[in-house]
């Protein structure tokens, strides 16, 4: 049986450790003069700046200069690195509906950016049973939907094939174990882990 094309970005699912993933994320920010839509499940990176100026968002609170890191969409590819994955968005008073962060509009970003996180994510082909362990990338051939406010980010196989290499953006973990997941088979869900992370080695600053 075929699998489902539902690309939805990056889910947390966990922690390595087993723990399960309680929710909990960090703020950041997204200014107005960014201009790309962001969605839950993308997976961001810090830029290596943070907000200018006092930044107050109806639900998370007021935030000093300085307190709220600026994020960008990560860059899919080989080298990219990640800070985390979008998880929410303070709600905007001037659009209670909006379920996704628009494009050039200043939104309090909630991002899941602890290393130790696992994620489930689409791929954009079929990852084998002997894939386990390799690492890969993310690929954006989806867009992500306003509908829903879901990501359009999967894992590549088809551009970047799975590989070992240490500067890769991921690491597949297995295939996801549920019903109607079908290992093998275009466009099944496997679990993963950041591995290319802003947060998890010593690093040069941005």
């Amino acid at each position: 049986m075929a699998n489902n094309d539902t690309p939805f970005g990056l889910k947390p699912l966990r922690h390595r450790n087993g723990a399960a993933y309680n929710g909990s994320f960090n703020c950041y920010y997204a200014p107005s003069t960014y201009g790309t839509a962001l969605f839950i499940g993308d997976p961001v990176v810090k830029t290596g700046t943070a907000n200018t100026a006092e930044v107050t968002a109806s639900g998370a609170g007021t935030f000093d200069i300085g307190t709220l890191p600026e994020i960008n969409k990560a860059t899919a590819g080989d080298g990219n690195a990640i800070t985390g994955v979008v998880v929410g968005f303070a709600p905007d008073p001037d659009n209670l509906s909006a379920v996704y962060g628009a494009a050039s509009t200043a939104r309090v970003v909630y991002v899941a950016d602890d290393p130790d996180l696992v994620f489930e994510i689409q791929a954009d082909g079929a990852i084998a049973a002997t894939s386990i362990g390799l690492n890969a990338v993310l690929i954006y051939t989806h867009l992500g939907s306003t509908t829903t406010g879901l990501s359009g980010a999967e894992l590549d196989t088809t551009s970047d094939v799975p590989a070992a290499d240490a500067s890769n953006q991921l690491t597949i973990q297995r295939i996801v174990n549920r019903a109607g997941n079908e290992p093998n088979l275009i466009h099944n869900k496997v679990e993963v882990k950041i591995n290319n992370h802003t947060e998890a080695h010593a690093a040069l600053g941005i």
